[in-house]
């Protein structure tokens, strides 16, 4: 829509313009000065009714007869858009955009996330609350000119599978994208064009359908979310062990501010630790945190690991403790505590 709308607002100028030299040149041949030939044009098209610069032959009045027959139209339509411009605020979403532009062109490690519906709108507030910086690709003019509205919000308005448009979001600097598109097939091409554009990136991809979790994986997903398909699990486990489902989400989500479920990587783990084994370590003592899992290199799990289960720098712990209580194990984990 705001592309259609600048594509009338360059045509009308462009018409204006075109009018405006036909009509200097006209009464250039006429005998006209530059200045007073480009005056004589503008009072003739606006139709403002002041007297003519010079007293016109017969040449001179069919000209200008014919210049207002073709210009009046043109000019109506100019005044018409221009307004329409200014009422709807064309411009200064225009102007808005490019700064959001701008500071999309600078982000780095940032993630992109294409449609803003249900899925894409609880993604983004999930990862703001993470401190993550988004940028969101929508194609609804509406659902756009409201983020426009918001507050810091850095979008793209247009269709996620354009390749320009994934560039206009900063594709290839992100560390991660994720599609909620509706359908199925518009997420695999998306999916598709990513992986070309940013080979390395994590790409997280919606499905409906009980066989488009395979093919997206196939185009280069890292994995696939079925929302309908945990929505009903959910409802069954519910039913089944409602207690653990309500504790999980007590914890996880009502109590975000007291109790945080974070990944740690040992990538910077202390050379004095390196090697060691996790009661060697005393972290429960030292930070008052939780170790209920372990990622190995080769992408396995332990789920509560032993106490003399030994760490290395490839590993990522699964912490469970208070936002005070995770930052003191970052802290003890890390070299900058050695």
């Amino acid at each position: 829509m705001k592309r259609n709308s600048l594509k009338h607002a360059y045509l009308t100028l462009g018409l204006l313009i075109s009018i405006i030299m036909i009509g200097s040149v006209g009464y250039s041949m006429l005998g006209f000065t530059l200045p007073e030939a480009i005056y004589q044009t503008i009072i003739t098209i606006a139709t403002v009714g002041f007297e003519e610069v010079h007293q016109l032959n017969n040449i001179g009045m069919w000209f200008t007869s014919f210049l207002v027959i073709f210009s009046i139209g043109i000019f109506a339509y100019a005044v018409t858009t221009f307004t329409r411009f200014i009422v709807e605020g064309v411009f200064r979403n225009s102007y808005k955009d490019t700064k959001v532009k701008r500071k999309i062109e600078r982000l780095t490690g940032h993630v992109v996330i294409c449609g803003y519906g249900r899925n894409g709108k609880q993604a983004a507030i999930e990862l703001l609350e993470h401190n993550e910086r988004i940028v969101v690709i929508e194609e609804n003019a509406e659902i756009v000119q409201s983020m426009r509205e918001t507050p810091g919000m850095l979008y793209v308005e247009g269709d996620a599978a354009d390749d320009e448009i994934l560039n206009t979001a900063n594709l290839q600097d992100a560390k991660a994208m994720i599609t909620t598109l509706p359908v199925d097939a518009d997420n695999l091409f998306v999916v598709l064009t990513a992986r070309e554009l940013n080979p390395g990136m994590t790409i997280i991809s919606r499905a409906s359908a009980d066989n488009s979790d395979v093919k997206l994986k196939r185009a280069g997903a890292t994995n696939v979310i079925m929302p309908d398909k945990i929505g009903g699990k959910q409802m069954a486990k519910l039913v089944a062990q409602p207690d653990i489902v309500e504790f999980i989400d007590f914890m996880l989500l009502q109590g975000m501010d007291s109790v945080v479920l974070e990944e740690i990587s040992c990538e910077n783990l202390a050379a004095c630790f390196a090697g060691n084994a996790i009661n060697e370590l005393d972290l429960a003592n030292t930070s008052g945190a939780n170790i209920i899992g372990l990622k190995r290199a080769d992408k396995s799990f332990l789920i509560n690991p032993l106490k003399d289960t030994t760490l290395t720098a490839s590993d990522k712990l699964f912490a469970l403790g208070t936002r005070e209580q995770i930052d003191q194990l970052i802290r003890t984990v890390s070299t900058n505590s050695s």
